[in-house]
């Protein structure tokens, strides 16, 4: 892989407030939780997170609150020498954030505020429109506002940047819009939102990612966790399998992997072995707790890729 291609991320930056608690208060009642973590998140932060960790220089363009969480985040990205240049403090708004609450069971209840993710707007990949044209991958979510996110993608067909679209949290989309993306990466629910089909299995996943292809998408590459991913192109589709571990806690999977397979194409990596690396950087990420802090520095990756890489080579089809 060729030295630090750059990599810009336009996207959310969240602040995740998990407590864990034996039973969940009723109405008017006050209980002691067991547990408390905090933890910085955001799929747009998370993925950054991911690239800059595999080698990629990295920007990141978002907004945060100017509450005491807004400086915290960016002192989150300055620490993993991720460009926070472009994060901008928002007045009188919150930031991002996450309560998540989790009972002895392992269920979780999750309200998401968006906060200043919310206010990341056209104007502000106009602004940032230098570090743009620079970028060798553009990568975009939807956890800003759709406008930005469409917004974005015409900037970048205009400006002949390739980028990557992860169509979460999924829903429908515009999918002539969708389509200036080079790839659009859905795990199954989210490929289920965009294509209006099931994806339940792998010949479900074939026949909705034929689908879109057909549509007009350019490249779709959909997730499915311990089934490795399938990649569809006009040229056909192609399994890539998974990496086998006993995974401690999946979170953040799928960002680990757009950030890592950002950092890979853009690196000089062919297609298939892109993936099959990410696949392996996602897999790894499952084996801790929590997302961001789950990311495996290059050289834990390169030495687990060292070991398992002629299996992948014989894996992909």
């Amino acid at each position: 892989m060729k030295q630090r291609p750059h990599i810009v991320v336009v996207g959310s930056a969240n602040v995740d407030l998990t407590t864990f608690t034996d039973d969940i208060p009723r109405p008017g009642e006050t209980i002691f939780g067991r547990e408390f973590h905090l933890g910085f998140g955001g799929k747009g932060a998370n993925q950054a997170v991911a690239a800059r960790l595999c080698g990629a220089e990295v920007s990141m363009v978002a907004r945060v609150g100017d509450d005491l969480f807004g400086p915290a985040t960016i002192r989150n990205f300055t620490s993993f020498g991720i460009d926070a240049g472009r994060v901008l403090i928002t007045p009188g708004v919150s930031s991002g954030v996450a309560p998540i609450f989790v009972d002895s069971s392992g269920q979780n209840r999750i309200w998401v505020v968006k906060g200043a993710n919310d206010r990341l707007l056209p104007s502000d990949v106009d602004a940032a429109s230098a570090l743009l044209r620079r970028a060798e991958f553009i990568v975009l979510q939807l956890e800003v506002p759709l406008e930005t996110v469409y917004y974005t993608l015409r900037f970048a067909r205009a400006h002949g940047v390739r980028t990557i679209l992860n169509p979460a949290p999924g829903q429908a989309l515009d999918l002539p819009e969708v389509a200036n993306a080079d790839y659009v990466i859905p795990n199954e629910t989210e490929a289920e939102a965009l294509g209006g089909m099931p994806v339940r299995n792998l010949e479900e996943a074939r026949a909705c990612a034929r689908r879109l292809v057909e549509q007009g998408l350019r490249r779709v590459i959909i997730t499915l966790g311990a089934n490795g991913a399938l990649c569809a192109g006009p040229e056909g589709i192609r399994h890539v399998p998974p990496f086998a571990v006993d995974p401690v806690d999946t979170t953040g999977a799928g960002d680990a992997f757009i950030g890592s397979l950002a950092c890979f194409l853009s690196g000089g990596c062919e297609e298939s072995e892109a993936i099959a690396r990410a696949n392996l950087y996602a897999a790894l990420s499952t084996l801790s707790v929590g997302t961001q802090k789950s990311f495996v520095p290059l050289e834990r990756f390169e030495a687990e890729w060292a070991l398992r890489k002629q299996a992948a080579g014989a894996m992909v089809r």
